[in-house]
């Protein structure tokens, strides 16, 4: 993880730094300061965030399953938040997804489903809470 943060490759203004079109923040939406490390919550207000919104719930998504995923999930529970591992909507080498998903993201996610899965449960929100999302 050393060496992500010396190229800091997802740095603004870098390749990998900039919003896709289809997850780009809208007027209203709040912005966490970025992270340099593994964990989404350590050096950032995205704990404070969240909890000024009254969030209790935190689904995770996106890059790296074995590094960023698992940091901010286990930081987030030491937080108190629920949280909901998504399989098959992070990414990594297949050893390193098994390894997130199905030894170590036990281990602090209340929840670890799939994509389909999330979306039947927040469709259904009498599901929601006996799915775990």
């Amino acid at each position: 993880m050393f060496g992500a943060y010396q190229r800091q490759i997802f740095a603004a203004g870098e390749w990998g730094g900039e919003w896709h079109p289809d997850f780009a923040p809208k007027p209203g939406h709040l912005i966490a300061t970025e992270h340099w490390v593994s964990s989404g919550f350590a050096n950032t207000n995205l704990d404070t965030l969240l909890k000024q919104q009254g969030i209790t719930h935190v689904v995770l998504i996106g890059l790296i399953a074995k590094t960023c995923i698992e940091s901010t999930g286990k930081y987030a529970v030491e937080l108190c938040y629920h949280v909901t591992l998504v399989r098959d909507a992070t990414a990594a080498s297949a050893e390193a997804m098994h390894c997130a998903h199905d030894i170590n993201g036990p281990t602090y996610a209340h929840a670890v489903i799939t994509t389909s899965d999330l979306v039947t449960a927040l469709a259904t929100p009498a599901l929601a809470p006996i799915e775990g999302v």
